[in-house]
């Protein structure tokens, strides 16, 4: 009985590959080059997987939740040491490949909702935060940089709350009005385009915790991703500011 429930469930996981490699949601065209060539095909493993188990969208952002902020614990409180950096690397890039999953599996079983989409952004803005808060505290318990080395992850945490909200509103706002935004959809791709955002890609900042042994480096690799973060954010936020105001142009929308 086992063995056949166990085939049965290889089955599943089989056909929700097949499925989800048919129906798979275009990138978008800015989206970076980890989450559009690395993280969405771990998130369809895992999305098959979870379907093979059984389990709803619900509880693969929970245990997305689980595995990110279970990271986050292990980095403030343990040691700054490689074992410590390898192992919130593990727990975030896993917990990265299930928030992309989550989705894959609304879409596989159609129970896609508002509330479900929801929890997933509440749970990406706690760690968009969280994250680098904790690298400050882990940091400052440690004393393994200077002083002036703590302002990066507090830079890192404002740079990447206030783009993930940016771009969230920004989102909202063209589908209230009906608007697609040129980017959402990958008519055109571009590996350069990818590249070049790297600096806003979560999974780098995951990949990063793999100099955490080596803290002196490991705070300049956060510096610099900060600072490409925050340069992509002095050119996105006018473009959206106009984007967002040309909603209210009579006959748009």
């Amino acid at each position: 009985m086992r063995r056949e429930r166990a085939a049965a469930r290889r089955g599943d996981v089989r056909d929700a590959l097949t499925r989800l490699a048919l129906a798979q949601k275009p990138a978008a065209r800015s989206a970076p080059a980890y989450s559009r060539y690395v993280n969405r095909r771990l998130g369809r493993v895992l999305a098959a997987w979870a379907y093979g188990r059984g389990l709803g969208p619900g509880r693969v952002t929970a245990l997305s939740a689980v595995c990110t902020f279970t990271g986050v614990a292990v980095l403030a409180l343990a040691p700054v040491a490689a074992a410590t950096g390898l192992v919130v690397c593990l727990l975030l890039v896993l917990g990265y490949a299930l928030d992309s999953a989550d989705g894959q599996v609304a879409r596989l079983t159609g129970s896609a909702s508002g509330a479900g989409e929801w929890l997933d952004h509440v749970v990406d803005a706690v760690k968009v935060v969280a994250l680098p808060l904790a690298v400050l505290v882990g940091l400052y318990r440690s004393g393994a940089v200077a002083d002036p080395w703590l302002l990066v992850p507090v830079a890192n945490a404002v740079v990447g709350s206030v783009l993930f909200f940016a771009m969230m509103l920004t989102e909202q706002l063209r589908r209230a009005h009906g608007v697609v935004s040129s980017a959402a959809v990958d008519g055109r791709r571009s590996p350069w385009r990818s590249l070049l955002v790297l600096p806003t890609d979560y999974g780098v900042l995951c990949l990063s915790f793999l100099l955490y042994g080596a803290p002196g480096v490991f705070v300049v690799v956060l510096a610099v991703v900060t600072a490409g973060a925050a340069g992509f954010l002095a050119l996105a936020l006018p473009r959206w500011f106009r984007d967002v105001g040309a909603l209210d142009v009579p006959g748009r929308g």
